[in-house]
């Protein structure tokens, strides 16, 4: 599986942003996908998932109520929609899959892409 994240850029805080993520071959209707991201000096942090096969969600708490995750199964795509953006929020976002039902934790996902930047200013 391969994956393409886009839709990165430079915005203010309030604003909002779509990142999608193209995937590669027939079986993306089966893979959990989920967005992580990182800031500057700091950890690697989940964002949020959309679990195969239930279709259940789960969000950090930081995001939640203001980031959705859905899927485009004609496009074999996935977007994070971010409204509200905060300076914290400011980081490289990476989209990744995995073929079993996942968690928060980065080791549960086998699949990255290469990471897209979300710069967000006060």
């Amino acid at each position: 599986v391969q994956l393409q994240a886009s839709g990165g850029g430079s915005v203010q805080a309030g604003g909002s942003l779509r990142l999608s993520c193209v995937t590669s071959g027939r079986t993306f209707r089966w893979y959990t996908m989920g967005w992580f991201r990182q800031a500057p000096g700091k950890e690697r942090e989940f964002v949020g998932n959309t679990n195969w096969p239930d279709g259940s969600s789960d969000y950090a708490d930081s995001v939640k109520g203001r980031f959705t995750i859905s899927r485009e199964y004609a496009k074999n795509t996935v977007y994070l929609q971010m409204n509200s953006l905060k300076p914290e929020d400011t980081g490289v976002y990476y989209c990744v899959a995995d073929r079993d039902r996942a968690g928060r934790n980065t080791l549960h996902y086998a699949y990255w892409g290469q990471g897209t930047q979300v710069t967000v200013s006060s």
